[in-house]
């Protein structure tokens, strides 16, 4: 659907009545719903086959909305001052008359809460006048989706309102920080870096490479972003038969399938490309897929998280 006033219009009125939409947003597409609806929050775990074990972000358009939900201290004011609207993700003791449904959070005492920049996502969740659940739009488990032909390949006529805003901003999903105990302690690495959050002076911890069965924010499952082909990662040779996903300027050749994510060595620009060069060589039905080593500072550590969520065994 492309973007017109009617259309948002149509989506705020479709998430009112417990459907579920494509909604463009900056980090990549979700997969939207009422949150306060048990009966449509369910059917976001159940289109996009998602374990009820792993909670959903719930998506505002301002602050005040946020603390009729949950609870924040003066380190989550901070960060939402700093980062909302835009790719940050707040774990957040959530209140007891929130209106949000349990199934959103699954037995959890936190939610984990964000504001998009993206204007579509924004004006949709105003015109459905309620806050939205809206986890990545694809079978879970599988490759994030960026753009709204990813949505459709995923789901098809599940999921037929899909909102084609062009690809997402970003590329990756947002930085996630629990900040209940007042530490910014990292639980899932995006657009955000730990560089962006030390330099507000406050106290952080790195929990985005440990993995958990029963995780309070999404992205902290082993296997995550998964393509069908099996991922090896810091390859210097490809092998015959292996697509190839590229970096940098000095790259060896290679006969088969292949993508550069960046010719310049441009982190920005391989966090962009990179789940649509996951998908595209993905369609070659390599025996595998290589990827050349990327450098592990800045959103490069997001990048990397990603890549070694991909590359691990499949549930």
């Amino acid at each position: 659907m492309e973007i017109t006033l009617s259309n948002i219009a149509t989506a705020g009125a479709a998430i009112r009545s417990g459907e579920l939409i494509g909604l463009p947003t900056e980090t990549v597409y979700g997969l939207a719903a009422d949150a306060t609806n048990e009966a449509a929050v369910l059917k976001i775990y159940e289109t996009k086959r998602r374990p009820k074990i792993n909670p959903l972000i719930v998506h505002i358009t301002n602050i005040a909305e946020a603390k009729k939900i949950a609870k924040f201290n003066m380190l989550a004011e901070k960060l939402a001052n700093a980062w909302w609207p835009g790719p940050l993700t707040l774990v957040l003791p959530m209140l007891n008359n929130s209106s949000i449904a349990d199934v959103v959070v699954n037995g959890q005492q936190t939610i984990a809460l964000r504001i998009p920049a993206h204007p579509v996502a924004y004006k949709v969740i105003e015109a459905a006048d309620r806050p939205i659940a809206a986890p990545s739009a694809n079978i879970s488990g599988h490759i994030s989706a960026t753009n709204a032909e990813h949505v459709l390949a995923d789901f098809g006529n599940n999921v037929p309102f899909v909102l084609d805003a062009g690809p997402s901003d970003h590329g990756l999903e947002s930085t996630i920080i629990d900040t209940t105990d007042n530490i910014a302690t990292i639980l899932r690495h995006g657009h955000i870096t730990l560089d962006d959050i030390k330099s507000l002076n406050c106290r952080t911890k790195n929990h985005a490479n440990k993995f958990s069965t029963k995780p309070n924010a999404p992205g902290q499952l082993l296997s995550h972003y998964s393509p069908h082909s099996k991922v090896r990662l810091n390859v210097l040779r490809p092998n015959s038969g292996e697509a190839f996903i590229a970096f940098g300027s000095n790259v060896p050749s290679h006969s088969g399938p292949f993508t550069n994510i960046s010719r310049s060595g441009d982190l920005l620009e391989a966090a962009f490309n990179l789940f649509t060069a996951l998908r595209h060589l993905d369609s070659s039905f390599p025996k595998s897929i290589a990827v050349m080593p990327i450098p592990n500072h800045g959103i490069g550590i997001a990048i990397n998280d990603r890549l070694n969520r991909a590359a691990a065994p499949r549930r």
